[in-house]
């Protein structure tokens, strides 16, 4: 006897964003940390937080124009959670791979010949203001407002 197929209904994009209280006056790893909370790249009481850090070793390789492999930031983000004295869960460079690659989906990192940095080492609220808020977030608003009509429309 054959098990009855289920449908799966798998999103083209999907989008997570929270409101958290001001950035005044946080640490930078902090810092990053809510702003990860903030879009979604980070749930609310993950103990494997390694995009945190992967993020911050970007952006110090933005301060200095540097284009880094993903064995680089795997290194570096080693040495970022030794200093911090933070477990290394997440760590294995397959899982840094995968989370750089999340980094890329939000359009944040870009990939040049197996080399990453934020895109075009510039500020992370320009690549937002670019990139998120006038290509990402108006495709998923207009598909539910479209939802919405449809509804409106059948019921």
């Amino acid at each position: 006897m054959s098990k009855p197929k289920v449908s799966k209904d798998t999103p083209l994009m999907e989008l997570t964003l929270r409101r958290y209280e001001r950035p005044d006056k946080m640490e930078p790893r902090e810092l990053i940390k809510k702003f990860c909370l903030s879009v979604g790249l980070l749930q609310p009481g993950d103990s494997r937080d390694v995009i945190v850090d992967i993020l911050y070793v970007l952006l110090r390789a933005r301060t200095e124009k540097r284009i880094i492999t993903s064995e680089q930031i795997n290194d570096e983000v080693i040495k970022l959670r030794t200093e911090h004295k933070l477990l290394q869960h997440g760590i294995a460079p397959s899982n840094v791979r995968r989370q750089i690659k999340r980094l890329r989906d939000l359009l944040l990192v870009e990939k040049i010949r197996n080399n990453y940095r934020i895109n075009e080492f510039s500020k992370l609220s320009e690549g937002y203001k670019e990139k998120f808020e006038q290509y990402l977030l108006p495709s998923v608003v207009i598909r539910i407002n479209e939802y919405f009509k449809e509804i409106d429309r059948v019921f």
